[in-house]
C-alpha cells in the first residue's frame, strides 16, 4: 500500500495573507489538523495545530497577524507511490504529524500520522 492509497478528499488550503484568526477557524470548521499554505497554487507552507500553539504561546494578535508568520516554511513532503511502512518511520522519526503529498510540483493532498497508522492497523489485522 501507498500513501496514495490514504488520500481522500478535497485539500484544505489557505493563503499566506490569510488571517491566523480565519485559518484557525477553518481548521476548526473542517475538522482538519493541518492547512496547506498556497500562493498562486504553489505549495509554500503548512499550518499546523503546533503552529497554532506556538502562536498562541507568543501572544499572537490572531485576528491582524497573517498565516505566512507562523507556518512552517517549504514543508517537507512526500511522494504518492512512497509505501506506508516508509511514510511511517520517516513521519515518526522526524516528528511530523501532517505532511503534504506532492507529485512533481502538484500538490495532491495531505497525509496524517492518524492515516498511516490506521492503514498499517487494517493491514495487519487481515
Amino acid at each position: 500500500m501507498t500513501v496514495r492509497d490514504l488520500i481522500g478528499g478535497e485539500v484544505v488550503a489557505t493563503r499566506p495573507a490569510s488571517r491566523m484568526r480565519e485559518a484557525i477557524g477553518l481548521m476548526a470548521d473542517r475538522d482538519v489538523g493541518a492547512l496547506v499554505v498556497e500562493d498562486d497554487g504553489a505549495l509554500v507552507g503548512i499550518l499546523t495545530e503546533r503552529d497554532v500553539v506556538r502562536a498562541c504561546a507568543h501572544g499572537a494578535k490572531l485576528d491582524w497577524m497573517p498565516v505566512d508568520m507562523w507556518m512552517t516554511r517549504d514543508p517537507d513532503s512526500l511522494e504518492p507511490d512512497i509505501d506506508i511502512d516508509e511514510a511511517a518511520q520517516w513521519m515518526l522519526a522526524a516528528g511530523y504529524r501532517h505532511l503534504p503529498v506532492v507529485d512533481g510540483t502538484d500538490l495532491v493532498g495531505v497525509v496524517s500520522i492518524k492515516d498511516v497508522l490506521w492503514a498499517l492497523t487494517d493491514r495487519s489485522a487481515v
